[in-house]
């Protein structure tokens, strides 16, 4: 029953995001705008009585309330209510989409239940290395577009030292828009190493996220604490390791 609820939620998440792309299309609003509403309406219901029922099946509902998929969860109806009162933010209901990723629940796959918790884990493990790197780059990207600034001529685009930054930023990264490219010699000389550089850099988080998901060699299991609804337990697992609760049903 389980996983045909999330079958039939899974569809009406499509077609409720479905109905709001349809509807900011001025041609289909006109022809079919009431019944487009309509449909808003049921599938606002019914994703308030959804979310109400999760609350009400918790015997510590502030664990799911508080939860990503919770806070989703009240993102993806309070839309509907708040463009009843301030009209234009009615589009904000495509926040939805990101209830999709339940889809994970569907047809248990498991697999990448369990791959999402380790990601979670090696990033967590990793975040003072990230950040480290992160005021790294920061710093490189101050520095180079600084030195692009004095290289290049406001002609060429780099009017000021912030839009250097983001040219290096830009360049840094490999992406190249093109909306701002140096002229000189000097200029392209330096560009290059940046470009050069870039690529170097991209390959740092990846081998810091790599080795602390080598770590994360033990098996998790996606059954749902009836208590506070949170998932990753590992396999022989009788407690919940978040709130303490009893993993066998009643």
């Amino acid at each position: 029953m389980g996983k045909a609820f999330d079958v039939v939620l899974f569809t009406l998440i499509i077609l409720s995001v479905l109905v709001v792309m349809i509807e900011s299309v001025e041609s289909m609003k006109l022809v079919a705008g009431k019944y487009l509403r309509f449909l808003e309406i049921v599938f606002t219901v019914f994703f308030t009585l959804e979310y109400a029922v999760r609350i009400i099946s918790l015997k510590r509902p502030k664990g799911y309330i508080f939860s990503f998929f919770g806070v989703i969860d009240l993102l993806a109806i309070l839309p509907f209510f708040i463009s009843l009162f301030l009209p234009g933010t009615h589009s904000l209901v495509g926040i939805r989409t990101l209830r999709l990723l339940r889809v994970f629940r569907v047809l248990k796959l498991a697999q990448f239940l369990t791959e999402a918790a380790s990601l979670q884990k090696a990033i967590a493990a990793s975040r003072h290395k990230i950040t480290v790197f992160f005021i790294s780059v920061l710093s490189i990207v101050t520095i180079t577009g600084s030195v692009m600034y004095i290289l290049e001529p406001p002609e060429a685009g780099f009017t000021s030292i912030p839009q250097s930054i983001y040219w290096s930023i830009v360049t840094l990264t490999t992406v190249g828009y093109g909306d701002i490219a140096p002229v000189t010699v000097p200029g392209k000389f330096f560009a290059s190493l940046i470009m050069i550089m870039g690529y170097a850099i991209i390959a740092v988080p990846t081998g810091i996220v790599t080795a602390e998901l080598s770590k994360q060699t033990r098996k998790t299991y996606t059954r749902s604490c009836l208590s506070c609804s949170r998932e990753a337990h590992d396999e022989d697992a009788i407690y919940c390791k978040f709130c303490g609760e009893n993993l066998e049903l009643e």
